[in-house]
């Protein structure tokens, strides 16, 4: 465990390094609701490394602190660039950056600014709770698409904020080609919080050789 230290407080990145010859890094931070002990995120942690990958998982500094209730998005913003930038030289190979729910959001709008290379979402929200479908967040998911980025999202089958067919209707409605290469979008057991992170490692791993 790394402290990274940001102008709202410390942060930390939990190093899962890859075994032998490193393939690339994933960079994953947690949503609004939880940590890096999700199911999905400690699933990536334990699946990827043997598989050369080096995975950080990210305890934003809100979260840290014990607050229970993330910032609004320019401080969650603010506070990756510089996560980002502490980090970024010591993860080998080519970055994807990700996350869930909201850290899914940051990475959504910071990927082309801060260089990666890829972006992996999980659980992405793209219809925000209570608010109409034209209010849907398609916009910040299709950021490092217009970006030349390769993007995979993976949804839970029942997830109230929208499942893998939402997504895939949002993104065919915006032009977008779901090929599997350049973008993909897996489906996984359970809601908003998955039932079985092994599936969503799995799905990750999948996409990840694919595109090696």
């Amino acid at each position: 465990m790394v402290e990274l230290e940001t102008q709202q407080g410390p942060a930390r990145a939990h190093v899962h390094e890859a075994e032998g010859e490193p393939a690339g890094s994933l960079l994953l931070t947690h949503g609004a609701g939880g940590g890096v002990d999700a199911k999905d995120l400690a699933a990536i942690a334990a699946v990827l490394p043997p598989l050369g990958w080096t995975v950080a998982l990210v305890e934003m500094p809100w979260r840290v602190a014990g607050k229970k209730v993330a910032p609004m998005p320019p401080k969650l913003d603010a506070a990756w660039r510089e996560i980002v930038a502490a980090v970024r030289d010591e993860l080998p190979g080519r970055l994807v950056m990700g996350g869930r729910s909201a850290g899914a959001r940051v990475a959504c709008r910071l990927a082309e600014e801060l260089g990666a290379d890829a972006v992996l979402c999980l659980s992405f929200p793209l219809l925000p709770a209570g608010k109409p479908p034209e209010k849907s967040r398609i916009g910040e998911l299709l950021l490092p698409i217009r970006a030349g980025l390769p993007l995979h999202v993976v949804q839970g089958m029942r997830d109230p904020f929208g499942g893998p067919d939402h997504v895939r209707r949002a993104l065919a409605g915006e032009g977008v080609e779901i090929d599997g290469d350049r973008v993909r979008v897996d489906e996984a057991p359970g809601s908003h919080s998955f039932t079985d992170g092994v599936t969503v490692a799995d799905a990750v791993a999948a996409k990840l050789a694919a595109s090696a």
